[in-house]
């Protein structure tokens, strides 16, 4: 599962940059600055990103090739993956916490898009779901 969608950058008429996403057409928003329109680009497409998944559906796949290499932030990414990896598990919630030994209040708040977990959490989520996090280190454009 990867998290990085190729960002579209145009100049506003009423100055600064535009940016969206081909693949996430939910994610949209502006900057003055080159840098501060790519700072909200990742804030943007993680919040899309987030909504897309309160919402039942699956997170798009990227498929653009132009444009502007953009990731949610890592703890964003990592989230997402757990709930992606959960619905892939096709296990209630209740069953989720009985593998992590915890309550089912406590899983819950674990696949909550809006609700922050430890790391340690969410690597004993994915344990229980069968799945290793692995991070990699980009580049930046």
């Amino acid at each position: 599962m990867r998290y990085v969608y190729m960002a579209n950058l145009e100049t506003d008429p009423d100055g600064g940059m535009l940016v969206t996403f081909a693949d996430v057409p939910e994610a949209v928003t502006h900057g003055e600055t080159l840098s501060e329109a790519l700072s909200n680009a990742r804030e943007a497409l993680g919040l899309a990103l987030r909504g897309i998944v309160q919402e039942g559906r699956t997170t798009p796949v990227p498929l653009a090739v132009d444009g502007v290499a953009v990731a949610v932030d890592a703890e964003e990414a990592i989230k997402l993956a757990v709930i992606e990896a959960f619905r892939e598990a096709g296990i209630s919630k209740r069953e989720l916490a009985r593998r992590l030994n915890k309550s089912e209040n406590e899983a819950r708040r674990i696949l909550d898009p809006d609700h922050p977990s430890k790391l340690s959490q969410l690597q004993d989520a994915m344990q229980a779901l069968g799945k290793t996090i692995v991070i990699s280190v980009l580049e930046a454009a």
